[in-house]
Parts: C-alpha cells; sequence; structure tokens
C-alpha cells in the first residue's frame, strides 16, 4: 500500500519545486529544472528528492511530448541521444562511487565557463551559430545522461552543445524534449533496480503529479509566444544561475 511524506514543511519545499521545473520541461528556461531536486533537498535527502521527483518528471515529459509535437532537430537527436544511453549505463555502473555532489562541482566549473564564453562573445560581437560536430555531440550527450542519471542535472551539458547553434525556440525546445523523454523514460528501470521507489516515494509522487501537466502546459505557452532575442539571454541566464548554484552546492559540500 502506498503512503506519502506528511511533513507540510516539505510540501513548502516540493511544491514551488514541481511548478519551477513544469516550466522549465515546457520550454521556459531549461536549465531552470536543475532547481527542483535542490529544493526538494532542503528538507529531504537529494537521493529521495530524485526518486520522487522522476516519476514526475516523465509525466511532464508525457505532455511535454504533445504540446511541442512537429517541433524537433534531427540531426542533434541522432547525434546525442547513443551518448546520453552511454551515459546514464555509466551512472548506473558507478553509483556507488560518484556522488552528486562531485558532479555538481564538476558541472557547475563546466556551466560557468560556458556562460562567460557566451559573454565574452557577446560583448565582442563576435559570436556566430556553431554546425554540429559528431564527437562533441556524443561527448556532451554522454555527460549529459550520466549527470542526468546522477543529480536529474542532464540540461546544463546538454545545453552547452546545443544552445550555440541557435537553432528557433520552438525548434531548440521540442528537440531538448524529445531528448530528455528518452533519457528519462530509461532512468526509470535503473531506478527501480537501486531499489529508489518505495511505497513512501511513489505515493508522495502521485500526491504531487497533477501540478506537472498544468505548470509545463504554461511553460510552453510562454515559449511559443516569445521571440529568439528574448529567449536565449533568457535561457543563458537560467544557465548562469544554476551554475552558481552548482558550484556552491558541490563545494559547500566537499570542502564545507
Amino acid at each position: 500500500m502506498l503512503s506519502l511524506i506528511t511533513d507540510p514543511t516539505f510540501y513548502l519545499a516540493a511544491i514551488p519545486a514541481v511548478v519551477l521545473v513544469g516550466l522549465a520541461k515546457g520550454g521556459l528556461g531549461g536549465a531552470m529544472g536543475f532547481l527542483g531536486v535542490p529544493l526538494m533537498a532542503l528538507v529531504i535527502s537529494p537521493v529521495q528528492a530524485a526518486a520522487i521527483m522522476l516519476p514526475i518528471l516523465v509525466m511532464m515529459d508525457v505532455v511535454s511530448l504533445w504540446s511541442w509535437r512537429g517541433f524537433y532537430d534531427r540531426r542533434t537527436l541522432a547525434i546525442m541521444l547513443p551518448g546520453a544511453l552511454v551515459g546514464i549505463a555509466i551512472g548506473w555502473l558507478t553509483a556507488a562511487m560518484v556522488t552528486a555532489d562531485m558532479v555538481r562541482l564538476i558541472l557547475g566549473i563546466v556551466t560557468f565557463l560556458f556562460v562567460l564564453r557566451w559573454l565574452v562573445q557577446l560583448v565582442a560581437g563576435s559570436g556566430r551559430a556553431t554546425s554540429h560536430s559528431v564527437p562533441l555531440g556524443a561527448f556532451w550527450g554522454t555527460v549529459s545522461g550520466f549527470t542526468s542519471f546522477v543529480a536529474h542535472a542532464g540540461g546544463p551539458p546538454y545545453q552547452v552543445y546545443t544552445l550555440p547553434q541557435r537553432l528557433d525556440p520552438k525548434l531548440f525546445t521540442g528537440t531538448s524534449v524529445i531528448f530528455f523523454s528518452v533519457v528519462n523514460a530509461v532512468k526509470l528501470a535503473p531506478y527501480f533496480a537501486l531499489g529508489q521507489f518505495d511505497s513512501v516515494n511513489l505515493g508522495t509522487s502521485l500526491a504531487l503529479l497533477p501540478l506537472a501537466p498544468l505548470a509545463t502546459l504554461a511553460g510552453a505557452y510562454v515559449v511559443k509566444r516569445m521571440r529568439a532575442e528574448v529567449f536565449y539571454p533568457l535561457t543563458y541566464a537560467t544557465v548562469l544561475v544554476v551554475s552558481l548554484k552548482l558550484l556552491w552546492d558541490g563545494a559547500a559540500a566537499l570542502y564545507g
């Protein structure tokens, strides 16, 4: 029989976390989705927060797939998805050795440097859209799959490869929706195998689930009406916020 967390403090953190992730899943600042697990981790363990969030993410993916149907870049998916599956497998095999805090610190450094590079190019007026690279796409796809598995933090490495391509916002969002829908669906099996879905976690996920489609549809509604010159600065800004949060959390846990 399913049960759920009854502490009201948990829901003060969990409800904003689910709404924030839903808005990100809808396409409104995709990197913001990382902030969901850290918010919940203020009141429960990061491992439990990730387990509760995964079924909600899958529900959001279903809504996002419907909202963004027909918008995707086939080449990006063909290059990055195989690497993502490899990254998930690596995360599963190394689950007992690699801590989420180590991953957060590394991700924070990489994504901060990524945004810094964009800012330098913006000031210099030298930023141009990049073309596809199979080695780079496969590498960042693998990193995204790995970090998504260990910390639900696959967004920043995915965006390191895809943001510089400057796709139309609808195409960019639709492609990321398909990518992470596949990643999250594949993650279900190893999460079950690792015993992350007990009755309390599943029951709590079900209690929060009704918020998922509403927040996701709201995010999609806004992005579909947003111009590229607004979308990309907003997205880079959220990546910067996430990188600083990653750096803070990783450094505080490892060196605090």
